[in-house]
């Protein structure tokens, strides 16, 4: 195969970097780095010169933090997506908008080719391929993953040592940790053993819940439209207010997660998570939608959520049957507006009170006191009513 340039997604760990002298050496082509800047913690100087160090003719850092928040989470979260009742998608969230950058930057430099380093297990080498042949399916797709004979963490180990390659991992710890604005995960090493605890020390974002602070704290966050606005009532932008969820949640332990999922490839895979501003943004979103959805809005809109979901993990971001749930979705926010308290304590995050001038929610009609506008007799015939299949049934019984 023959390529003129090649536009890795690069990230400066042990396996774009072994990729990016790979790909130089194997293609004998220039070979551009891009990595993407979507909130993780990073020194991009050591990123570009690390970079520049292993072959790479150039280095690009985009800085794509805020279009992270505003266009992928934000939607996301609008509808309350979640993978297995658990996972809040941060990986998969982050994966279409380093991918469409990728794209974009192979256009802008005249590369024909686009390469990451994702795995031939995973479903990180869908969500990528996916959108590149989603937005330009004439680029020339490298996944050295599925073609080279380096088919371990030891194996590249070495390969970096024989090379010169600095890497940020050895072998006694060899876990592999995506982070971003959303959450941050861990896989290999003992945690491939589903019955090893992982080690407290192991988690950046979040404190332990046993250690967190002996007093709750407690926040308001409003709502515009379903996407959060403000925090007590200091209002923030899509990047400030990630920011500062992630602080609150992490300072009180909120967020960990430890899951066995289902990969689109077809295998389990245990994966631990840290989500804290991202678990705190999904408990209050729904609640506030408690006061101001209709109830078969919601019941039709949750019936939606698995579905949508699964085209996030399984990398379908750039497809119309997302872009027609993302409307159906949008369209279900119009009304949810408003400001819920939460109370933050010990790794929980508990909704205690919520208020939206588009409210639903009648204390006239729901009080258990005396009332003017409900006639409890009415009920009577409504129960009647929706009993009269079971009452047909029992007397067919007799």
């Amino acid at each position: 195969m023959s390529v003129n340039k090649i536009v890795l997604a690069y990230s400066g760990g042990l396996d774009t970097s072994v990729i990016l002298k790979w790909l130089s050496e194997e293609y004998q082509c220039p070979v551009v780095a891009f990595a993407a800047d979507v909130g993780q913690q990073e020194d991009w100087a050591a990123v570009r010169a690390k970079g520049l160090a292993t072959g790479a003719e150039k280095v690009i850092i985009s800085d794509l933090r805020e279009e992270f928040v505003r266009d992928y989470i934000f939607p996301a979260f609008r509808a309350n997506a979640i993978y297995e009742g658990s996972y809040l998608l941060g990986t998969s969230l982050a994966r279409p908008v380093i991918a469409r950058e990728q794209v974009r930057i192979a256009a802008e430099e005249g590369a024909d080719a686009v390469s990451h380093g994702a795995t031939g297990k995973g479903n990180d080498q869908v969500r990528f391929e996916l959108t590149y042949l989603a937005l330009n399916p004439r680029l020339t797709i490298i996944a050295p993953w599925r073609i080279w004979t380096l088919d371990s963490r030891n194996k590249l180990i070495a390969y970096a040592r024989e090379h010169n390659i600095p890497v940020p991992v050895t072998k006694e710890k060899p876990y592999s940790s995506d982070e971003n604005l959303l959450h941050i995960s861990f896989e290999g090493g003992i945690l491939e053993n589903p019955w090893n605890e992982p080690a407290d020390d192991m988690f950046k974002l979040t404190v332990a819940p046993e250690k967190a602070p002996d007093r709750p704290t407690y926040l308001e966050l409003t709502f515009a439209g379903g996407n959060p606005v403000a925090i007590d009532g200091e209002t923030l932008g899509p990047v400030a207010m990630m920011t500062r969820l992630n602080q609150l949640g992490g300072a009180n332990g909120i967020g960990r997660l430890d899951m066995v999922e289902n990969r689109f490839v077809g295998m389990k895979s245990r994966g631990v998570y840290e989500t804290p501003g991202g678990t705190i943004l999904r408990s209050a979103h729904r609640d506030l939608e408690t006061i101001t959805l209709d109830r078969e809005v919601l019941r039709i809109r949750d019936s939606l959520v698995p579905r949508y979901s699964e085209l996030i993990y399984n990398g379908f971001w750039f497809s119309p049957e997302m872009r027609l749930l993302q409307k159906t979705m949008d369209e279900a926010q119009q009304t949810v507006n408003g400001t819920v308290r939460l109370k933050l304590y010990k790794g929980t995050c508990l909704p205690v009170g919520r208020k939206s001038d588009n409210s639903l929610y009648h204390e006239s009609f729901a009080t258990f006191e005396e009332d003017q506008v409900y006639n409890q007799a009415d009920a009577t015939g409504f129960i009647k009513l929706n009993s009269l299949r079971l009452r047909i049934q029992a007397m067919s019984r007799k």
